[in-house]
């Protein structure tokens, strides 16, 4: 009879634990998975250096509405010099935009903006069919344009060059880069691969540059 007694309690002293024990060591583990997570995530950030403070501007959009940088602020953005007649690398540029577009552009963190170097052409209205031609979608990408010293005043502040020639295809000259500005209006960028000092701005014609985007663009929203 003692001997039933003694398996009596043993079952309940192993309920009892099954009952307060085993739940505690689950959440132990599931909490020690969490960390190990963020632990992970943390090493795969990569160190985005901080360039400066993007330059401020004023221009008008395709939809004849005063755009400023204030209307980015609190969103990761790009900022490019183009223009819509241009034959060479603005195409690919826009293709390469399009992309982002397809990836980012439902996230309301997230905005482009394509300033012309043609303001001559490139009117609110052209820029609105040139929009419409790219399949834009994004009520965060806004094509600028203003008068040109401004926007050449603009270029030279964020060391991006544009010029007139004659000589080049479409009368303009400029370079394929995108600028990448997080929530905080900041110019930020990775640095050069196994070198300690920035790219600056991205190669918006490669897709080696559009990869780099898509990770840093990603990790910034979530900044």
């Amino acid at each position: 009879m003692k001997k039933n007694y003694s398996y009596i309690w043993i079952s309940l002293i192993v309920l009892i634990f099954g009952i307060y024990f085993v739940p505690k060591i689950v959440d132990r583990f599931k909490s020690a998975s969490v960390v190990e997570s963020d632990r992970l995530n943390v090493a795969n950030r990569r160190e985005l250096k901080e360039i400066g403070k993007a330059p401020a501007f004023s221009f008008t959009n395709q939809d004849n509405k005063t755009i400023t940088n204030a209307d980015y602020e609190g969103k990761v953005y790009l900022v490019e010099f183009f223009f819509s007649t241009c034959p060479t690398i603005c195409p690919v540029m826009n293709e390469n935009m399009v992309k982002l577009q397809g990836e980012f552009g439902k996230d309301d963190r997230f905005a482009i903006a394509s300033i012309t170097i043609d303001p001559e052409t490139d009117t609110p209205e052209h820029l609105k069919e040139h929009a419409k031609f790219l399949k834009v979608t994004m009520k965060n990408w806004h094509f600028l344009t203003g008068s040109e010293d401004a926007i050449f005043a603009l270029a030279k502040k964020f060391n991006m060059y544009v010029g007139k020639n004659d000589d080049a295809p479409g009368g303009f000259e400029h370079s394929g880069l995108f600028a990448l500005i997080d929530k905080k209006g900041k110019i930020r960028s990775r640095n050069m691969e196994n070198m300690d000092y920035p790219i600056i701005y991205y190669d918006g014609t490669t897709e080696e540059g559009v990869q780099m985007l898509r990770e840093d663009i990603q990790q910034l929203i979530k900044e």
